[in-house]
């Protein structure tokens, strides 16, 4: 009578990591819908640029917002790619190794995910980019009307060269180790 009650709860405990399907649909659903309003940002930009070459003005106009809504697109796409390795990083940890990624030779090795480490370390770089790629937005649009603001500017700069310095670094020693 233990043993079985043993049994049920293992079997039930074990069956709960499938749970996190619900994460997963909801990460790669979430991907989708960033790669959707990336492209209609590059949408408006294009669209706006028929009009734009009419006069000096509207182009500088249409510049600055152009710049910022690619940047928002990039943004957009960067932060969809780590929802998506996150859901297919889920999938693979919890419920299934996905047999296509790993039989397909052409399918890039950032989406065949077999460690929580690995999970971390290749969400880790792309988050790191959408950083950069956000603080270039704020970068581009903010008014550097002092000398005290360009030094900011400046140590955002030295900052983030920094972070991609160690994140390279990290990566070459992950290299060396292997």
């Amino acid at each position: 009578m233990i043993k079985k009650i043993e049994q049920i709860i293992e079997f039930l405990i074990w069956e709960s990591r499938l749970v996190i399907f619900f994460a997963v649909i909801a990460s790669v659903f979430s991907a989708i819908m960033l790669v959707a309003i990336g492209c209609y940002d590059v949408y408006l930009v294009a669209e706006e640029a028929f009009h734009a070459f009419q006069t000096k003005e509207t182009y500088e106009a249409f510049h600055k917002d152009s710049l910022t809504h690619i940047i928002s697109a990039i943004d957009s796409y960067l932060i969809a790619t780590v929802l998506l390795i996150f859901g297919i990083g889920l999938y693979e940890l919890f419920i299934s190794k996905i047999e296509r990624a790993e039989r397909n030779n052409k399918s890039s090795k950032i989406l065949v995910i077999s460690t929580l480490d690995q999970l971390k370390d290749k969400l880790a770089k792309v988050i790191i980019m959408a950083l950069i790629v956000t603080f270039f937005k704020y970068a581009v649009n903010f008014k550097y009307d002092s000398v005290q603001s360009l030094i900011y500017l400046g140590a955002g700069i030295l900052m983030v060269s920094l972070a991609l310095y160690f994140m390279g670094k990290g990566h070459e020693s992950k290299i060396k180790d292997h």
